[in-house]
């Protein structure tokens, strides 16, 4: 079980931790919402409690709670921008379907 990020996600994101602190790293887990049932969440975690997963990727740590782990095992998340839009993109091999907009998934 593992969650990793392109180099250029890791390169985006570690400024951003570096501001929070020496213990920040990345929580990644996903919602209920949106016309496919799930949703992608990221937030910065700034403590980890005793059941969260942690991973490491390109010098950047992750946090996954157990209940989202299922959803978002195997996850590769990268950072691109296409035209003047900029933003992650989660290559989930989970994913049976997606909705039109792209803002929720099904597994």
């Amino acid at each position: 079980m593992a969650i990793t990020l392109t180099e250029k996600a890791a390169s985006h994101l570690q400024s951003f931790l570096a501001r929070r602190g020496k213990d920040a790293a990345l929580r990644v887990g996903v919602r209920t919402s949106g016309c496919s049932g799930l949703a992608y969440k990221l937030e910065f975690a700034d403590a980890v409690g005793p059941e969260d997963h942690q991973f490491e990727s390109h010098g950047v740590r992750l946090v996954v709670d157990p209940k989202s782990l299922p959803y978002v095992d195997g996850t590769e998340l990268d950072y691109a921008r296409e035209g003047l839009n900029e933003g992650f993109k989660f290559r989930n091999p989970n994913v049976k379907d997606e909705c039109g907009c792209g803002e929720s998934f099904n597994v």
